[in-house]
């Protein structure tokens, strides 16, 4: 979750091996897994503007030294050789269990320099855009946890792809402590040579009730 902007393509239908995944659940709305994952299709202009012009805030206020010295850290994982797409399912389990939504901390080289990167409220190119944006949100989550519920490669029109589904939970660092919550998962489509070219997200929860969870105070609410 790189922030909450912009617009997003439709992804391509995708055809799993060898089972259909369950649609992951966090609200009283169910998904419809006969249909592809849709991220952003139906989110506000308005919201993508607001969202994107946050996340810029963030970038022009952020420590440009801590950002260099976490980019030297990714740089010490870059010699990693993938053979097929189960080198890179590997990888991925390992750095889900690194949570590497809340942390940071993701294998950059499995990712193409130009990758995409999109969910319901955003979508922009290039990993090194990707770390920083996930950076920028680190120091906002408390408590946070994101549970790798299951993961699948497929092939859809000749092109490798990962399925992962997950659970995200955390608190915010506001004064009204929100609660995050939400159940997605994420596309990893690969190219020729195993390098993942695009890395979109769905939610079970539309672009605006996710960002109306963060103006929710928690006083209250569950975290289960």
């Amino acid at each position: 979750m790189a922030a909450f902007s912009s617009y997003c393509v439709k992804p391509h239908p995708l055809t799993l091996r060898p089972n259909r995944l369950p649609c992951p659940r966090c609200s009283s709305r169910t998904p419809d897994s006969k249909k592809p994952a849709a991220s952003g299709t139906g989110t506000p202009q308005i919201l993508k503007v607001v969202v994107s012009g946050a996340t810029e805030l963030l970038r022009l206020f952020s420590s440009s030294s801590t950002y260099n010295k976490n980019r030297v850290s990714d740089e010490k994982r870059e010699e990693i050789l993938v053979s097929g797409v189960d080198d890179v399912v590997t990888i991925l389990k390992s750095d889900y269990d690194n949570a590497y939504f809340v942390t940071g901390a993701f294998t950059s080289a499995i990712y193409a320099e130009d990758c995409i990167f999109e969910d319901p409220t955003i979508r922009f190119q290039g990993k090194e855009l990707y770390s920083r944006n996930l950076k920028l949100l680190v120091p906002f989550f408390d408590h946070p946890s994101i549970g790798l519920q299951k993961i699948e490669k497929g092939m859809n029109s000749k092109t490798n792809f990962v399925l992962a589904t997950w659970k995200l939970r955390t608190y915010l660092k506001l004064p009204w402590k929100p609660l995050i919550c939400i159940d997605g998962s994420t596309v990893y489509e690969l190219n020729g040579d195993f390098n993942i070219v695009r890395h979109a997200e769905s939610w079970n929860v539309s672009a605006l009730e996710a960002i109306g969870q963060i103006f929710t105070p928690s006083f209250g609410r569950s975290s289960a």
